[in-house]
């Protein structure tokens, strides 16, 4: 018989385009990484997962991270260089960074307790869990990765 995965089943779930959760890549707060102020999260790992100099300077000028991101997973465009285990440090960088610069994406996270955290997108596997929940989750596993480094401060 199945057995029930409890721990999806209690797991805080979110997606990266909800515009209204804090601890969305695509919400509005803007964050100062690098020297350069970008207006989303999305819009910083997508710039710098392009080999492009000028395609990243394109996704900085985008409004929306939801735009961001369509422009950047395009396939056509070259990513850089071992983006497979680049493009996650970027992300858990500029989510450290917005947690560092705004309170209610701290409460927000800390809010979530012991609980899973995942990113319920059913089309990208590498982001968030996919459709048959086998994704690798790289979002939700960075925000779980900066709420336990939050507790030991």
């Amino acid at each position: 018989m199945f057995t029930a995965n409890l721990a999806m089943e209690k797991a805080y779930q979110f997606s990266r385009f909800d515009l209204s959760n804090p601890l969305s890549t695509c919400s509005a707060h803007p964050i100062l990484l690098e020297d350069e102020n970008w207006l989303t999260c999305e819009h910083y790992v997508q710039a710098k997962c392009l080999r492009s100099v000028s395609q990243g300077t394109k996704v900085a000028s985008l409004p929306t991270g939801e735009k961001a991101y369509s422009y950047g997973k395009a396939w056509y465009r070259r990513k850089i260089e071992a983006y497979n285990t680049t493009a996650p440090i970027l992300m858990k960088r500029a989510l450290y960074i917005k947690v560092q610069m705004y309170e209610e994406v701290k409460a927000a996270l800390l809010a979530t307790e012991e609980r899973l955290i995942i990113e319920t997108s059913q089309y990208d596997y590498f982001w968030g869990i996919g459709r048959d929940q086998r994704g690798l989750n790289h979002i939700g596993k960075a925000w779980m990765d900066i709420r336990e480094k939050l507790r030991e401060v």
